[in-house]
């Protein structure tokens, strides 16, 4: 079960198991899960970017570090009843005044049931996962078709990566125009996993017409993380990081420049992952468009039927 305690926040288990560590959640300046080194939220220029799916995808600026971030206090955020809490953040020098008007928003959620949140993507959640939810809200960018990514880090004890996996559906119900979702799976029976769609959104009510691509680069080893008591003590001393990184939105078509908002979300659990069904409206459409052939034929045979008979009854006066 999924959960989150003070002075330091992360994701436990009812078993020693994969860890995920995002790098932009590793502050060490508030909560001491860092050691000399920081990780970045990356910003790149766009503007001059023919391919959205390049490596580097443009120009980068100069990272934020997290680390020389101002975070408020849980305290204020931590509510019980939909047992969530919102880590909001700045830096705390910003001489660009960047953030005079923004924040950078984490919010975790646990659930008690299975059952699906009502802003997209909707992910299937049970009681054996939690939600990430990070967002980006009126800071100013740098450039005028800013796109921006995230570093995600995965800590377990096994020596390799876990595995990165596509799904695909035909249905798009909770996601409109999404029908991809990707999983991080550690073993072959997974003991742990990390879901989300490759979609975030440029406004706060998510929909299609704010939907951004979301781009997965492979996974790849990482450097060796400064080890912090809460690792060590979940982990021991041999334990593994592997990094992907993430971009939000192409040099064209909706983007953080809309709204000065970008939002995308997370579902990390323990266990096998949920499995998305076909939702009643696809079967139902399924269903007509299956089944209206066969109606059509069974109404031709029994006018035929008719048709026939009312002539058998005919009879000659010769």
């Amino acid at each position: 079960m999924c959960g989150c305690s003070e002075p330091g926040w992360g994701w436990g288990h009812r078993a020693p198991g994969p860890m995920l560590l995002l790098g932009l959640l590793l502050f060490s300046a508030p909560f001491g899960l860092l050691g000399e080194e920081t990780r970045l939220l990356l910003e790149f220029d766009s503007t001059n970017m023919s391919d959205a799916t390049a490596e580097p995808p443009g120009r980068p600026y100069p990272p934020y570090s997290l680390a020389e971030f101002s975070w408020n206090s849980i305290n204020n955020t931590l509510d019980l009843a939909t047992l969530s809490a919102t880590f909001q953040g700045r830096p705390t020098r910003d001489p660009t005044k960047s953030f005079a008007n923004g924040s950078l928003t984490f919010r975790v959620q646990a659930f008690s049931r299975s059952g699906r949140p009502t802003q997209p993507p909707r992910l299937l959640h049970t009681a054996d996962t939690c939600q990430l939810e990070v967002a980006l809200d009126g800071t100013s960018p740098r450039g005028n078709h800013s796109l921006f990514g995230l570093e995600v880090v995965t800590l377990g004890p096994a020596p390799d990566c876990p595995t990165m996996k596509e799904q695909h559906s035909i249905d798009d119900e909770y996601a409109p125009a999404v029908f991809q979702l990707n999983q991080l799976l550690w073993g072959a029976a997974p003991s742990a996993f990390v879901q989300w769609r490759p979609v975030a959104f440029s406004q706060k009510h998510g929909g299609r017409e704010s939907s951004l691509p979301c781009q997965a680069s492979p996974l790849h080893s990482a450097y060796s993380l400064p080890q912090s008591p809460i690792v060590r003590a979940f982990f021991g001393s041999q334990n593994n990081f592997c990094a992907f990184n993430l971009t939000f939105g192409a040099s064209t078509g909706p983007g953080y420049w809309d709204q000065n908002y970008l939002s995308w979300s997370m579902l990390l659990g323990v266990g096998t992952p949920p499995v998305d069904t076909l939702s009643p409206l696809v079967l139902g459409i399924m269903v007509v468009a299956l089944g209206a052939p066969w109606l059509l034929l069974l109404g031709g045979l029994v006018i035929l039927l008719l048709h026939r008979k009312r002539y058998s009854e005919y009879q000659s006066l010769n």
